[in-house]
């Protein structure tokens, strides 16, 4: 049985699936909340990408991640997958992954209409807030965790034609940063990793001319991930850590 849950936002991705497999392997309980509508158990892609990473049957369900169906966008939605992922008294959420956020490339700042800018920062912060907001007391009360969030290079260094992506990762960090030193004294750890571009399936089918090579492959951050979450890493809050690769 396991002893902690973690909660994995964006759990099935081509990041989240091996984030979650390392998880799995680790002995941690796995909660992965799915869009609403889209039933009780975690996409069929999602699964398979897991399996494959566990090196596991289709019928070994001792070590496969737990859904919740919830709009993560929405405070009630956090709420709930939040509340699920702290429903066992046995396992107690000690940790949150907040993998959610998407990436659009477009003009310069002047050519990028407001519309899309303020996509950018919802898709990739709200989430992030709402969850982590949710989890804070639930970490507190269980002694005290870890929340790993994800932004990435371009938060640090942009690039053109993403001003509302970068800004929207920096403001991932910012936030990551702000938890990191209120939470310190209550025993809550808050770390962030930056990505480059992630050699997933969708990154290579964008970029299909691109080194794939220079790319960081998904184990790789997912490895850093577990590392941030767990005992191991106790000394560690407040870190941005950037995981480029070759690229």
């Amino acid at each position: 049985m396991a002893e902690r849950t973690v909660l994995v936002t964006g759990g099935m991705g081509g990041l989240g699936g091996a984030v979650t497999a390392a998880f799995l392997k680790a002995g941690w309980r796995v909660v992965v909340p799915e869009r609403e509508g889209g039933g009780t158990a975690p996409a069929a892609s999602g699964l398979v990408r897991v399996r494959r990473q566990l090196q596991l049957g289709a019928s070994d369900a001792a070590r496969r991640p737990e859904a919740v169906a919830a709009d993560l966008l929405e405070p009630a939605g956090a709420a709930r997958a939040v509340e699920a992922a702290a429903g066992e008294p046995a396992a107690p959420l000690r940790a949150v992954v907040n993998l959610v956020g998407g990436y659009a490339s477009g003009g310069l700042v002047h050519e990028t209409p407001v519309e899309e800018f303020d996509r950018m920062l919802r898709i990739n912060l709200r989430p992030t807030y709402l969850v982590t907001q949710a989890a804070l007391p639930h970490l507190v009360a269980a002694g005290g965790g870890a929340v790993v969030c994800v932004s990435a290079r371009a938060a640090v260094a942009p690039f053109p034609g993403a001003a509302g992506y970068a800004t929207a990762k920096a403001a991932v960090l910012a936030l990551a940063n702000a938890v990191a030193v209120e939470y310190r004294q209550r025993g809550v750890r808050c770390n962030t990793v930056l990505p480059s571009v992630i050699d997933t399936p969708a990154n290579r089918a964008a970029q299909p001319e691109a080194d794939h090579r220079r790319w960081v492959a998904p184990a790789e951050i997912a490895g850093v991930i577990r590392f941030l979450a767990s005992d191991e890493s106790a000394p560690t809050s407040g870190a941005s850590i950037p995981v480029y690769g070759r690229a």
